[in-house]
């Protein structure tokens, strides 16, 4: 019998039947089946609400998320018995309607059959609304992390469109059968064009961004299982996108231009522009974001968050993990609480991990 599997999953039983108040019995007579099913099987199969309450606990125990205040207002949609990359396709496009609610985004996750020595379920795109990257001769068009995924996508049979801002397709994988490609209908993807309250010229930039971050290459283990298909998504802190997707140097790198459109010094660093420019376009992703009605906050808001996420799970008794270097945000860190605080990067399970890549 696997020893270590029955001991996973015996923790997670007991903490997650004590946190939904179960009594003593319930939690030994359901550790004494999944005994049986491991015994038997070599593996045992969630009920929905260990389900539930397994993806929830491994949000807040997600050691880089600065917004697990909400961690206990996950909607699971429990998707195990799906067979075909076309069923999860489907499943998928439900998901994003269900999360996207014409802007007021709630979040969820998609928890599709876990891993077995038979069956692994693989979504090759890291977010499910991603923009393509084309490498040209003359350097990268459309958003540089993406040149990877976008060749093999064209490789697959994908017709590129050699844009700033185009849609990938979605990529599944069963096992080690070929991947098979889906292209997003136009209007699953909620997209915000950004432009600025006082800058004009802001819209002639062209800019713009998806409404919701839909992480799909992650794992989940609740219990000794592992969830190797199990997309799921918050909303958007605002420097994410006006900080860094649009920020980043080798991303789309909008700094420059911007400093020059604000008539800014750009020959010397004492001038702040790059400052100056990023408060500018971080100004712009948060008001294009509230103008259009889609859920964002600012880095100060989730910082307060945060803080009464912190003092929530101190008088349930549990100790805050934290990766710092993900917690600080990326624009103004001393100015939030996070910064002058150290925190443990302890793994606690249930909880999210990177895989590898499939391609």
């Amino acid at each position: 019998m696997d020893t270590n599997l029955l001991q996973e999953a015996k923790d997670f039983i007991i903490s997650c039947y004590q946190e939904l108040n179960k009594t003593q019995n319930e939690i030994d007579k359901r550790i004494e089946e999944i005994t049986k099913q491991i015994n038997s099987t070599g593996s045992y199969e969630h009920t929905l609400f260990e389900i539930d309450h397994g993806a929830k606990m491994a949000w807040r125990n997600s050691n880089r998320c600065i917004g697990r205040l909400f961690w206990d207002q996950m909607h699971t949609i429990d998707m195990r018995h799906l067979k075909t990359e076309e069923e999860i396709y489907q499943a998928i496009l439900k998901h994003m309607e269900y999360a996207t609610n014409g802007g007021r985004i709630r979040p969820a996750i998609t928890v599709f059959e876990p891993q077995t020595d038979h069956k692994h379920i693989r979504i090759w795109n890291h977010q499910l609304i991603r923009y393509a990257g084309y490498q040209l001769e003359n350097g990268i068009l459309g958003d540089p992390a993406s040149v990877e995924f976008t060749k093999k996508c064209i490789e697959l049979g994908w017709e590129p469109k050699y844009g700033k801002f185009d849609v990938l397709p979605i990529v599944i994988q069963i096992n080690d059968n070929p991947p098979k490609l889906y292209e997003l209908p136009e209007d699953a993807p909620l997209e915000v064009d950004i432009r600025h309250p006082e800058y004009e010229w802001f819209e002639d930039l062209q800019l713009k961004w998806h409404g919701v971050p839909f992480i799909s290459d992650m794992s989940l283990e609740i219990g000794g299982i592992r969830y190797t298909a199990a997309p799921f998504n918050g909303w958007y802190m605002g420097t994410e996108i006006g900080a860094r997707n649009l920020a980043d140097e080798d991303r789309y790198n909008m700094l420059p231009q911007i400093a020059s459109l604000m008539e800014l010094d750009t020959k010397s660093s004492i001038s702040l522009w790059k400052d100056k420019a990023l408060v500018e376009l971080n100004i712009a992703v948060l008001h294009s974001f509230r103008e259009d009605g889609v859920s964002i906050v600012d880095h100060h808001t989730a910082a307060q968050q945060f803080n009464k996420f912190e003092e929530k799970e101190t008088e349930n008794g549990r100790p805050v993990t934290g990766n710092w270097a993900w917690l600080i945000p990326p624009m103004s860190p001393a100015t939030t609480h996070i910064f002058h605080k150290p925190y443990k990067n302890d793994i606690v399970k249930p909880n999210y991990f990177y895989q590898p890549r499939p391609y």
